[in-house]
């Protein structure tokens, strides 16, 4: 979904914890270094702070280019950190794609670019009869793909790729980004997932390195 071709990507991830908020604020970073008004959105968090804040929509918007409405950028945020279809139910709400989606076209309306970060991998469920890829679906974004480069994760992201094609999306390019930075084989895992991903490597974001750095390492998709 594009509003006036304005560009947008969904960014999803092998897996939870392996850099989606981390690597979307370095391509937010980067397109600001292009002249380009960038928003992050974060449409559902789960776990707050003792401020009532979650640190990954926090990171979003200190790096978006645009000032938004909080409530457009997150439209949902439970307290609990867990899954976030449990955190809904433990909380009585209930996440309403559409209007995700409609805070999602507002945000459009803002800014030159937006970013839409997933929560946890591409199949979390949401609650009882969808979950992000579906999601992803709605929004009809091409997808970029952060893979957690540790053991592991070339069956992680081959599986994503499958899910992403069943949907009938575009897998855009994929990200490798070096969570573990002792890991063994390190180019021979990053040969095989150039080898089996049909995407386009975007980049690869080293270990220990600011959004900011790693920033000068990526690309968006054409």
């Amino acid at each position: 979904m594009k509003t006036q071709n304005r560009p947008a990507w969904f960014i999803t991830g092998t897996d939870t914890e392996v850099g989606k908020t981390f690597t979307t604020c370095a391509l937010l970073h980067r397109l600001h270094s292009d002249g380009i008004k960038a928003l992050g959105m974060k449409p559902v968090a789960a776990g707050t702070d003792s401020h009532g804040q979650n640190g990954d929509v926090e990171a979003l918007i200190a790096a978006s280019g645009v000032n938004a409405p909080r409530e457009l950028v997150n439209p949902y945020l439970f307290r609990p950190p867990i899954a976030p279809h449990i955190a809904a139910a433990i909380e009585g709400r209930e996440i309403d794609i559409a209007h995700i989606v409609r805070s999602f076209e507002a945000l459009q309306e803002m800014a030159d670019a937006v970013l839409v970060e997933g929560v946890g991998g591409f199949c979390v469920p949401l609650g009882a009869h969808c979950d992000t890829s579906d999601l992803a679906k709605q929004l009809s974004l091409p997808v970029i793909l952060v893979v957690g480069m540790r053991l592991g994760c070339i069956n992680h992201a081959l599986l994503t790729q499958q899910a992403i094609a069943a949907r009938g999306l575009t897998l855009a390019g994929w990200i490798a980004n070096r969570i573990d930075a002792k890991m063994n084989c390190f180019e021979e895992n990053l040969a095989a997932l150039k080898e089996h991903i049909s995407a386009p490597l975007l980049g690869i974001i080293p270990a220990h390195c600011t959004p900011e750095d790693a920033a000068a390492r990526l690309h968006l998709p054409v």
